[in-house]
């Protein structure tokens, strides 16, 4: 059973929009890592793969997740793509990357090059998965 995720309806040319959000937030994080800003590269991470998803949402639906819960995007996402063991990969690369979101923004931890490794390893799955279906 899939779960409630609340929605907005957003016009699918808005896509565009979310997609370049999503680039600029990554390019930011690359850069912040460069310079050692490890946790501020880790929200900009999340934030990235956020605005993936919901520039997939948007173009595939004309909806995103509107709600404080980001795990209602990836709701969204199972509930609109069509099922794959590509798409069941990079949901749950999804979900990892959003684990963390609260980890790097509440919790005082400090984070590492290795901690922005790690993360950016699962952000470069989920994004090439969603490159692929953004420029369908």
């Amino acid at each position: 059973m899939t779960k409630k995720t609340s929605q907005v309806s957003v016009e699918k040319n808005k896509a565009a929009n979310f997609h370049s959000v999503a680039l600029n937030f990554w390019h930011g994080a690359k850069l912040a890592a460069e310079h050692q800003y490890y946790n501020a590269a880790g929200v900009l991470i999340v934030h990235s793969a956020i605005a993936y998803a919901d520039a997939l949402c948007i173009k595939t639906k004309g909806k995103r997740a509107k709600g404080e819960n980001h795990h209602e995007v990836v709701n969204l996402l199972d509930s609109i793509i069509i099922p794959s063991d590509t798409k069941k990969r990079a949901l749950d690369n999804l979900s990892k990357i959003i684990e963390q979101k609260n980890i790097v923004s509440y919790h005082g931890d400090i984070y590492h090059k290795s901690d922005i490794d790690k993360l950016s390893r699962s952000f470069d799955r989920f994004q090439e998965w969603a490159e692929a279906l953004l420029l369908k």
